[in-house]
Formats: C-alpha cells, structure tokens, sequence
C-alpha cells in the first residue's frame, strides 16, 4: 500500500501550500485536495500548489457535476495540468442532497446517472476530442480550444454505492473512497469493481504516545462523518446497526453531531486512531483489504508535517513513500 497525503479545506491556503511542501519534502508522491462545502475550493488552491511544488501530483477529490458544468470542470482541469504537466489528478463525484439541495437549492436528482454523464463529457474533452453529447443532464457540442491530443489525465470517481461504483468501472482510472471507509468495505468495494482498477481511501489518523488522547481527538471527526454517510452501506457493510447511523446522521444535519455516540468499536473500525499498535493495525488491515493508496487526512494540527513524518517513520521506510 501506497501513502499520499489530503489537505484540509478548513487549513487556510497559504498554510496549506506550506504543508504541500513539506508533504513533498517528506516524499508522498500525491497532495489531494478536498471540496467539502462550505470550505475553500479546489481549484483555486490546486493551482497554488501546482505553482509551488515541483515533483508531487496534485488531486482534486472530489468535485462534483452541479455546482460546475463538465466543459468548466474540464476547461479548469486542462488549465491546471498546463502548470502542472502530467502531474494532475481528477475526482469527480456525486456530492449529496444535503449541500446541493438543502442548502444550495439546486435539485438533486439522478445523481448517479447525471455523474456518468459527466463522467464522459470530461474525459471527451480532457482526451482533446470533440464533445458531442446529447443526454437527459446536459447537451454539448463543444470542444476544448487548446488540448489537441494532449495526453490524458487520469480520472478517478468518489462514490459510495454500488450503482456509482459500477457506472464509473469503464469510464475511470480508479476509484476514491470516502473518509471512514472500514476495511470491511474496503474489501466489499475491490470485488466489486474488481483487480485492474486503482483503489484510494481516504483515511484517518492519530497518533499519539497517550492513546485515549488520540483517540478523545478523533471522536468529534467520526461522529461528523458517520453523520454525512447516515444509513447506508458504507456503514452497513461495516457492522453499524441502521438505528445508531440514523441517529448519527440526525445529529450531523441538525448541525450537533453525535460524539457521544462514538465508541472504541466504531474507532478500531473507522479509524487509526491511539498509539503506534493502533495505528499499525488499521492501516495493515486497510492493505490485506485490497487498498492501493492511503489518502492520510490532514487533521488540521499546526505540526501537521510532524505529525505526518511520525505516521511514516512508523509504517514504511523512506525508499517505499512513491508510488
């Protein structure tokens, strides 16, 4: 299993540049960068860490088909590979009812075949092909003006379920999986979309010499986001029973999340969170589950990059970080 390293969208960018550099000095061959709303957006941030770093690829993971149309995302996903050749990779997602609908007001309907479509309008127009695409989301007939069989980047989908999982199978390079992603799951996703595709997660960690410290950190993160996954099979596939994960999704929207509801089990499960033991465990249990990269989230700490150089000297030796 490889390491590469996420950025919190929460961390102000000029920090996060900082952090980019110091996660390419430590030798991680990938920065990824989120768009969890309402935080900082992707691009705009991509693009300053593609000017100042000169060797890490950079993510986007994930954006998704509402808020932008495909051409744009292309148009902006073309335009950051042209500072950062061959150095780009895209994540495209469904997003959730939630931030779309609840609170931004555009209809969230048919996510799943709306990504799809998205899906082939941007790998047309990132390939420097003519998009001719007449479907229920978008009709286009356009084509990008200056990317005339350039190379192409390599697309990747957040997804969750099966029905996502399946439509990107033959449109993607790989798959990203969300934070708290269980190795349960982990496994359940590489059946299903089999050995050929590339498979990141997102993943957690702390660490901490005082393990219920570390672990004391980690709860209000766990409880955040087993509230933006609520019932689902992410949760189900994992062990959680349909009433606690009802219960946690009713905390996130109302916008108390339920850290009360976090026990040792539910961070053994999602997380590697405590001392070195710990942290071993999950993160092996992540590769025997057929996990390609680990996405190391950014816990929002000033010693990030300590941080980060404690979790690698722990797991792998300096020769093993690229990937």
């Amino acid at each position: 299993m490889r390491w590469a390293y996420s950025l919190s969208g929460a961390r102000p960018a000029g920090a996060a540049v900082e952090l980019a550099r110091e996660v390419e000095r430590l030798g991680i061959d990938e920065v990824w960068v989120t768009e969890d709303y309402f935080e900082r957006g992707a691009f705009a941030l991509a693009g300053a860490l593609a000017a100042a770093t000169e060797r890490v690829r950079i993510g986007i993971g994930v954006v998704n088909p509402w808020t932008r149309h495909p051409v744009l995302t292309a148009m902006e996903t073309a335009a950051l590979d042209e500072i950062a050749p061959g150095r780009v990779l895209l994540g495209l997602g469904a997003s959730n009812a939630r931030w779309m609908q609840e609170q931004l007001g555009i209809p969230f309907e048919h996510p799943v075949p709306r990504l799809a479509e998205a899906l082939d309008i941007v790998r047309a127009a990132l390939d420097g092909r003519p998009v001719r695409h007449d479907g229920d989301g978008w009709r286009v007939d356009a084509r990008l003006g200056y990317r005339d069989g350039a190379s192409a980047i390599p697309l990747v989908v957040g997804a969750k379920g099966p029905r996502a999982l399946r439509a990107a199978a033959s449109r993607c390079d790989g798959a990203l999986l969300s934070i708290l992603s269980a190795p349960a799951y982990v496994a359940w996703v590489r059946d299903l979309i089999g050995p050929s595709l590339r498979l990141w997660s997102y993943v957690t960690v702390h660490l901490d010499p005082d393990r219920d410290r570390a672990r004391a950190v980690a709860r209000p993160l766990v409880a955040r986001y087993l509230g933006v996954h609520g019932e689902h099979l992410i949760t189900r596939i994992a062990g959680m029973e349909p009433e606690r994960a009802r219960a946690f999704r009713a905390g996130w929207a109302s916008g108390t999340p339920r850290t009360d509801l976090v026990t040792d089990a539910d961070l053994d499960r999602y997380c590697a969170a405590g001392d070195e033991d710990d942290v071993r465990r999950h993160l092996a249990s992540q590769a025997a589950a057929g996990l390609d990269v680990a996405v190391l989230r950014d816990t929002g700490r000033p010693d990030a990059a300590a941080e980060l150089s404690a979790v690698l000297a722990l797991v792998t030796d300096n020769a093993s970080h690229s990937s």
